[in-house]
C-alpha cells in the first residue's frame, strides 16, 4: 500500500528521494525554503556509485551521458606540480575511478524535471519551523512551516524525509543534541566557461590546502580551493584572496585562477557532523544526505551518498511499505543499510584529510614519499570499496 510523503529540502538528496518515492507510487510534496530552486555555480564528480544511483532513479545511459563529459581521476600532485600519486590508465583502475564531470545546476535540473514529470509537488518559500515525528504504527508525522507570506502552515504525512542539508531544521527538531561543527576549512568554488583544463580530475595537495580542477558540461572547467581559514572570515575580493592563497602553486593552478572571472567565485565554510546521527529514522521521519551524515569533502562523496540515500528511501522504505512491510521495519532496514556505510565514509574522509589537505608543512615530504610507493592495485581496491555500491533490489 502506497502512502503520502513530505520531503523537506529541494536539493540533490531531497529531489532524489522525491523521485524514488514517486516511482514507488507515493504522493510526494517537496518543501524548499528558498524562493527559487537551484544550485550554486559548482561542479560535482559523479563517481560510479553516483551513476548507479541515477540508474536506480530511472536515468538511462543516454540521460546520464547528457549530464556531463566522461572523465577520470588522474592522481594527485604536490603544490609545485610534481606527481605524488599518478594513476595509470589500466582498464581496472580506469573503470574504478571513472567519473562524469557535471555542473551541479545541471544535475539538480535533471532531478527536478524527473520529479515533476512523476507528479511531485514542489513548494518554495516554505521555511520549516518544527517537525512532529509521529509513530510508525500510530499518529502521522506533521511538518510545521511558514509560507512566502510568513503564514503558519502544517502538513501531515505517512512519511517525512529530512533532506534539508547540514543546517537541517528537521534534525534540529528531532536530534537537537547533534549539531554541525566547523571543520577549520573553507572552500572556494567556480565554474569557468570556455576554459580547457586537464583531461581529468586533477588534485594538488599543499600545506593545509588542496586545489582541484575537472572538466564539466558545456566545455567549462570546475575548480575548487579548499584551505584552512578562521570560521566566518569575510573577504571583500574572493578571487583576489584565492589568487593570493595559491600564489607560488603549480603553473596549471595559476592558469586556472587567472582565467576565472570574479563573479564566478563562491566560497562557503565547510561544516560537518562528526559521528553523524545515532540513527537515520525517528518516528515516521527518515534522514538523508548532509542532514544525516555531513562529512568532510575529502572523499568527494557528498552528492553520491545523497543520491544513494534517495534511492534507498524509495526501494527500501516506500517500496517495502507498498509491498506490505510495516513502516517501522522498513525504516529500520533503511537505517541498517545506510548508517554503517555512511559512518565508514565519514571516518575515511577524516583520515584522508589528516593525511592529505589538512597536513601541515612539516610532513609534506614524508607523506609524498609514502604516497609514491602505493601500488595501483591498492588504489583500485580502495576505489571499488567506496564506489562499487549498487542500488538494493526492489522487494
Amino acid at each position: 500500500m502506497a502512502g503520502t510523503a513530505v520531503v523537506v529540502g529541494g536539493g540533490i538528496g531531497g529531489l532524489a528521494s522525491a523521485v524514488a518515492l514517486a516511482e514507488a507510487g507515493w504522493g510526494t510534496t517537496v518543501l524548499e525554503r528558498a524562493g527559487e530552486l537551484g544550485e550554486v555555480g559548482a561542479g560535482v564528480a559523479l563517481t560510479p556509485n553516483a551513476v548507479a544511483a541515477l540508474g536506480g532513479l530511472g536515468f538511462d545511459d543516454d540521460a546520464v551521458a547528457g549530464l556531463g563529459p566522461r572523465t577520470w581521476a588522474t592522481g594527485t600532485w604536490d603544490w609545485h606540480g610534481r606527481p605524488i600519486l599518478r594513476l595509470p590508465g589500466d582498464p581496472g583502475l580506469r573503470a574504478a575511478t571513472a567519473l562524469r564531470g557535471v555542473h551541479r545546476a545541471r544535475l539538480h535540473g535533471a532531478l527536478l524535471d524527473r520529479a515533476r514529470a512523476l507528479g511531485v509537488e514542489v513548494v518554495t518559500d516554505a521555511r520549516v519551523t518544527t517537525v512532529a515525528g509521529g509513530a510508525p504504527d500510530g499518529e502521522r508525522a506533521v511538518v510545521h512551516h511558514t509560507d512566502g507570506a510568513e503564514t503558519a502552515q502544517a502538513r501531515d504525512a505517512d512519511l517525512v524525509v529530512g533532506a534539508d542539508g547540514v543546517r537541517s531544521a528537521v534534525r534540529a527538531a528531532l536530534f537537537p543534541a547533534r549539531r554541525p561543527v566547523y571543520s577549520g576549512y573553507s572552500s572556494w568554488r567556480a565554474v569557468v566557461p570556455g576554459l580547457s583544463a586537464g583531461p581529468g580530475l586533477l588534485q594538488y595537495w599543499g600545506p593545509h590546502a588542496e586545489f582541484g580542477t575537472m572538466p564539466v558540461s558545456g566545455g567549462a572547467t570546475y575548480w575548487y580551493g579548499y584551505v584552512r581559514m578562521p570560521e566566518g572570515t569575510r573577504l571583500d575580493d574572493e578571487l583576489g584572496a584565492a589568487d593570493d592563497r595559491f600564489r607560488g602553486w603549480a603553473e596549471e593552478v595559476r592558469r586556472v585562477i587567472s582565467a576565472t572571472p570574479s563573479e564566478a567565485v563562491v566560497r562557503h565554510d565547510v561544516l560537518h557532523l562528526p559521528g553523524g546521527l545515532p540513527r537515520y529514522a525517528r518516528g515516521r521521519v527518515v534522514m538523508v544526505g548532509d542532514a544525516a551524515h555531513a562529512t568532510l569533502p575529502t572523499m568527494g562523496q557528498g552528492a553520491a551518498t545523497a543520491l544513494e540515500d534517495g534511492v534507498c528511501v524509495g526501494r527500501i522504505v516506500a517500496a517495502g511499505v507498498a509491498a506490505g512491510q510495516p513502516l517501522g521495519a522498513a525504516l529500520a532496514a533503511y537505517d541498517a543499510a545506510r548508517r554503517p556505510r555512511c559512518r565508514a565514509l565519514a571516518r575515511a574522509s577524516v583520515s584522508s584529510g589528516r593525511f592529505g589537505s589538512h597536513l601541515g608543512p612539516r610532513w609534506q615530504g614524508l607523506r609524498n614519499a609514502v604516497m609514491r610507493r602505493v601500488p595501483s592495485s591498492a588504489v583500485t581496491r580502495g576505489a571499488r570499496a567506496v564506489m562499487g555500491w549498487t542500488p538494493p533490489a526492489l522487494p
